[in-house]
């Protein structure tokens, strides 16, 4: 299971004051304790104004990456954003997202051709998020055709179907598992992503529905996960689902968790 760490987001209240004062230290060390946590990428977003976005995710790389030695996941909703700060990425890690808004597919593959570089990839175009399966494996499969001209392999791509909340979808878990199986029934090497957070907008509780929709998703073939990876709960529903479902070989990495303090007493 990949962990994509989400907590150096200018949409989080504590952060964007952080971005404001430019406390680089409070940055460096959200980005230790989400890599000591267990995350394999470190997602960077600024969400600032337009016209400082860049220097902004600029500054946020710079410090993650001299703090961390995982890759980044580097997020803008802005093609040209990332076209502009992806130079500046030490190491080859994600571009979040690719869609089929706009001109996003033309702007960001040629960027990562003949490179290790990945993707997160929503099923989403001109008209929203589609509220139907067929609708969402024919972005996808417009997505992989469009990224295979760039010589990018499906194995590259993380599909985020887009996770409704299950405040105005009562089916929304059973639509998130049935995507995830019917688009990895076409593409097996692909990867499956989601912002799980999503499925308990607006519910009571919500720690008790984001990590047993994990453990759900895990089962129906998610292999990444946008998150909190310092949401103690969900780290462990993460680590038993994957080694109840024969996903983690001998346990191992159940086993180290445990040892590293990850899972069980504090």
């Amino acid at each position: 299971m990949i962990i994509i760490g989400e907590k150096i987001n200018g949409t989080i209240p504590v952060v964007k004051k952080a971005i404001a004062e430019r406390d680089a230290d409070f940055i460096a060390k959200r980005a230790k304790d989400q890599v000591d946590a267990g995350a394999d990428f470190i997602d960077v977003c600024a969400s600032t104004a337009p016209d400082v976005e860049i220097e902004t995710l600029r500054w946020l790389m710079e410090i993650v990456q001299n703090t961390v030695d995982i890759p980044l996941c580097i997020d803008s909703p802005d093609p040209r954003v990332i076209e502009a700060v992806l130079p500046f990425a030490k190491k080859e890690g994600i571009i979040n997202s690719v869609s089929k808004e706009g001109n996003k597919c033309e702007l960001l593959l040629p960027l990562i051709k003949n490179t290790k570089w990945e993707m997160v990839a929503l099923t989403c175009d001109d008209n929203g998020i589609p509220n139907n399966l067929e609708k969402k494996i024919t972005i996808t499969k417009s997505i992989v055709e469009e990224a295979d001209e760039y010589g990018i392999t499906p194995d590259r791509i993380h599909i985020d179907p887009c996770v409704m909340a299950l405040s105005s979808d009562g089916n929304a878990m059973i639509n998130f598992t049935a995507e995830i199986k019917s688009i990895k029934a076409i593409y097996p090497t692909i990867k499956m992503t989601g912002a799980i957070s999503n499925i308990s907008f607006g519910m009571p509780v919500r720690a008790l529905l984001n990590k047993t929709c994990i453990a759900f998703a895990i089962e129906a073939g998610l292999d990444s996960a946008v998150m909190d990876p310092m949401n103690r709960e969900m780290m462990e529903s993460i680590y038993a689902s994957s080694a109840l479902l024969g996903k983690d070989r001998h346990c191992r990495r159940y086993n180290t968790a445990f040892r590293k303090g990850v899972i069980g007493k504090k």
